[in-house]
């Protein structure tokens, strides 16, 4: 039987040795500061934001919500980020994605301060991740995804693992986590344009799925005993549903799960990590500035 990873729980632990550090920092007189950046009316970002602002509001943590109009130029946000870089009180900023269309949204990655980047998006940070320097931040999914596994008894050294997709945001820095001396695990990074993809998952010990499409990873693909990491959170039409939507990850859920040692829900797998390694990040750079 599939040992069900439960994000929730690891979230909390993570979240509690956060709040350990916080109140050293506090004892210094330092409160970490996070700085939200919201550009537009998106619904489901207002929702990442809020739930962001409240989890800082519960553990003492200093937080500002920036909402800009949809239509803020370039600039506008620039000027943000640039005050915020300058802000004492502020140790992370996360200028939420994703941003209308008329802003260059590596252009405002690239505009923060490195040592505030608690996204882990930075080239900066970026460069550190693939040198295994770790004063760097790293981005916030695939460092819960790691914590999930490790947390979860899933040993990576010498395992085979696929990840399906080659985002910046989860898929290649998920590739290096793994592969690096701490992950020590021998590593495919599988996309769209990947032949005999089942084949390629087949192998697999261990599968992080980041390719954005519901249920694509099935039973098939899956072989016995393999630990699967969902990343996937995708809406999909359900007129039986209270809201006419249910949310599903990137596996197939109940038919992969029985094949499984180990397996994330989704909803309460991955999701809840995300925000922990934010508030874990934001933590880190408070300490770093201080240091």
């Amino acid at each position: 039987m599939s040992k069900i990873i439960d994000g929730k729980a690891v979230a909390e632990k993570v979240l509690a040795e956060c709040g350990q550090q916080i109140e050293r920092l506090k004892n210094q007189g330092v409160i970490p500061g996070l700085a939200v950046v919201l550009v537009g009316e998106d619904p489901a970002s207002k929702v990442y934001v809020g739930s962001k602002v409240r989890k800082c509001a519960e553990l003492g943590l200093h937080s500002r919500k920036i909402e800009l109009p949809v239509d803020a130029t370039q600039e506008d946000v620039l000027t943000v980020v640039k005050e915020l870089n300058a802000d004492d009180q502020i140790h992370g900023i996360l200028v939420q994605s994703p941003p209308p269309p008329q802003i260059d949204e590596d252009a405002i990655v690239r505009a923060i301060d490195p040592a505030k980047d608690v996204d882990g998006f930075h080239p900066e940070n970026v460069a550190k991740l693939a040198l295994e320097d770790s004063s760097g931040f790293v981005p916030c999914t695939p460092a819960g995804c790691m914590r999930l596994l490790k947390e979860a008894g899933v040993e990576t050294s010498g395992a085979e693992a696929v990840v399906l997709g080659r985002s910046m945001i989860v898929g290649k820095p998920m590739a290096l986590l793994l592969m690096s001396k701490e992950g020590n695990a021998t590593v495919t990074v599988a996309h769209s344009r990947t032949k005999e993809l089942a084949d390629v998952c087949r192998r697999a010990d261990i599968i992080v799925a980041a390719i954005g499409r519901p249920g694509f990873v099935t039973a098939d693909m899956v072989k016995e005993g393999a630990a699967v990491i969902d990343v996937g959170i995708n809406r999909v039409d359900d007129d039986s549903a209270k809201r006419g939507y249910r949310i599903v990850g990137d596996v197939d859920y109940d038919a992969v799960a029985p094949k499984c040692s180990a397996i994330t829900p989704v909803p309460g797998g991955v999701g809840p990590m995300t925000i922990a390694m934010l508030i874990s990040n934001t933590v880190k750079a408070a300490e770093a500035a201080n240091a």
